[in-house]
């Protein structure tokens, strides 16, 4: 899943709803210094934060793809390391009212 929006526009906080409902109740922060956070849930779980990288290349993102549901904040740096149209992306953004948030399915974008 590929969330993008703005600093602070709530990438975290929807994690956050994501692995509560997966069972942790353990507080849950942003990767950004570390990059890659693992959560022993089932479905395993991946959350991970490029905010502070050009790009994703050799952080070691790619040896989780294909048994985690990985998670991937700043998908931006992710320079073709994954496809975008394979993937769910969240895009939040903030308005006058609070904020939006746009779901779009793999193989969907046009």
């Amino acid at each position: 899943m590929l969330l993008s929006g703005d600093l602070g526009a709530g990438k975290t906080t929807f994690v956050r709803g994501y692995l509560e409902s997966l069972g942790i109740s353990e507080p849950v922060r942003s990767p950004t210094f570390n990059l890659l956070q693992v959560f022993a849930t089932e479905p395993p779980v991946l959350h991970a934060d490029l905010y502070r990288v050009k790009s994703a290349e050799g952080i070691g993102l790619e040896d989780y793809l294909d048994s985690h549901a990985c998670l991937i904040e700043w998908p931006d740096r992710l320079h073709g390391l994954i496809d975008p149209k394979g993937c769910w992306q969240v895009h939040i953004d903030f308005e006058a009212e609070g904020r939006s948030v746009t779901v779009t399915p793999p193989d969907s974008q046009t």
